[in-house]
């Protein structure tokens, strides 16, 4: 039996191989790519099924640590007949005509997996919109009530608010190579595999399309500029990526500031964003940029000046990163209402077995394109505890610094960055920081502060700080 290690090795592989085949668009070398991820995982489950006893004695904790779940009666009746289908001389006419649909409950399953085990599918808003073949989405998130009577023009602004999206516009195919011992093996075990290929092909074909999607056979990603004029059956352009050397107050205030205006150009509260970063640039670009060393000497990661899910994606070109709203990405998947698997004969591979696929449909978009920004972070630069000091006269606008970051500034007066060891915080500075960093701050500095809470730390601090002579 291979070991744990060497399985999650394979299965990464043979994702990267499938990823490869999608980007280049030769829709034979997908499918074959598909397949034998598809066939991977089949392998696994029999080398499972190896070792258990019948599955229909075992109770739900027993199942769980075989990667099984108590499949619900009419989900076992629905497997039952597709294995008596599969079976069958002509597996694609029993299949077309099988008298019982897939229940819902097994696309929520996955659903709830996807939502588990990756990160940006579960803080995006992702819907299993099951059989439903149009969605309303509301362009403007909250909408103003209307005081007096509702006239004509009311009704057509309110129209203009509401976007009908078809969720049967893309479809998103997984090839299921299944042999006769699979089938012998019974309900249980089909479901665990049929739920474990559509996660994977959900995850690697949605990640690209809610990312990058350029709008054509695909959802529109992230990074494109959806108020762009381009011509039906035409991507998506990209948005200007917005240079930033360095994660400042001022800089990423005036990013957010500009997510903080809805579509029609009303102003709207923006909660935690999110940063979607190459894993590459995260190591090498993000992260010591988001790293600073504690007074004690221990370091904290992911350090922004406003809260921030930073989650890496391989679907990021390398020098960008995308900042947004994450609920204002709207993304729906659900089944045809006559169920998701039929026999496919479209691809001669894997000739040793018949290959079944399973059909998914769905749409997702940016909800409007104020919400997420593309940066440039070719040039980001490490964190630094940095104090800039300024010629006589007045100081740098902020618009000049949003519009330089902390790049140097040129006529008067000269803003000069560099560093040196502070020994004064103001009682703002101390306000800007946390507790525990207040009281590391405290022992770096050799000062005893007292207080039970934030408050009465700070107004210890500086009585410290006086009573030591840095002021």
């Amino acid at each position: 039996m291979k070991s744990k290690d060497v399985k999650e090795l394979m299965r990464e592989e043979l994702a990267q191989k499938f990823n490869s085949a999608l980007e280049s668009g030769d829709a034979e070398q997908v499918a074959q790519a598909f397949a034998d991820m598809a066939d991977n995982i089949q392998q696994e489950v029999l080398e499972r099924a190896k070792d258990a006893a019948a599955v229909e004695q075992m109770d739900a904790a027993a199942l769980a640590a075989r990667g099984l779940r108590q499949i619900t009666s009419e989900e076992k009746k629905y497997y039952e007949a597709v294995i008596a289908a599969m079976k069958t001389e002509t597996p694609k006419q029993a299949l077309a005509n099988l008298d019982v649909t897939m229940p819902k409950t097994i696309i929520e399953d996955v659903f709830d997996s996807l939502k588990a085990e990756h990160k940006l599918l579960s803080v995006i808003d992702f819907n299993n919109t099951t059989y439903v073949t149009e969605w309303i989405l509301n362009k403007n998130g909250k909408q103003k009530a209307k005081w007096g009577d509702i006239t004509a023009e009311f009704e057509k602004e309110l129209s203009g608010e509401f976007e009908k999206l078809d969720m049967v516009m893309f479809s998103l195919t997984a090839f299921m190579p299944i042999a006769k011992s699979m089938l012998d093996l019974g309900p249980t075990w089909l479901d665990s595999y049929v739920r474990q290929v559509l996660q994977d092909a959900l995850y690697v074909g949605l990640e690209e399309g809610i990312v990058c999607g350029t709008g054509v056979k695909m959802p529109i990603g992230m990074m494109k500029d959806i108020t762009a004029a381009h011509a039906d059956g035409e991507a998506y352009p990209d948005k200007t990526a917005i240079k930033v050397t360095a994660f400042t107050p001022e800089v990423y205030g005036g990013l957010i500031g500009k997510m903080a205006v809805s579509r029609n150009n009303r102003p709207r509260a923006v909660g935690e964003v999110i940063m979607v970063v190459n894993p590459v640039d995260y190591w090498q670009k993000v992260m010591p940029a988001t790293t600073i060393q504690r007074p004690d000497g221990t370091y904290a990661n992911n350090v922004l000046p406003y809260p921030t899910e930073v989650i890496q994606s391989e679907e990021v070109p390398s020098g960008k990163a995308v900042l947004g709203i994450a609920k204002q990405y709207f993304c729906g998947i659900g089944t045809g209402k006559d169920g998701v698997i039929e026999y496919d004969d479209s691809y001669k591979f894997l000739q040793r077995e018949r290959v079944y696929a399973g059909h998914l449909y769905g749409n997702g978009k940016p909800k409007d394109n104020n919400s997420f920004l593309v940066l440039d972070i070719s040039e980001l630069q490490p964190a630094a505890y940095l104090v800039y000091t300024a010629a006589a006269g007045a100081a740098a606008s902020p618009t000049a610094y949003m519009a330089e970051g902390v790049a140097a500034y040129t006529g008067e007066p000269e803003i000069i960055e560099k560093e040196v060891e502070k020994k004064t915080w103001t009682e703002s500075e101390l306000n800007g920081m946390t507790v525990v960093q207040i009281e590391g701050l405290a022992a770096y500095m050799k000062y005893t502060v007292e207080g039970s809470n934030k408050p009465e730390k700070i107004a210890s601090f500086l009585a410290a700080q006086t009573a030591a002579g840095n002021n």
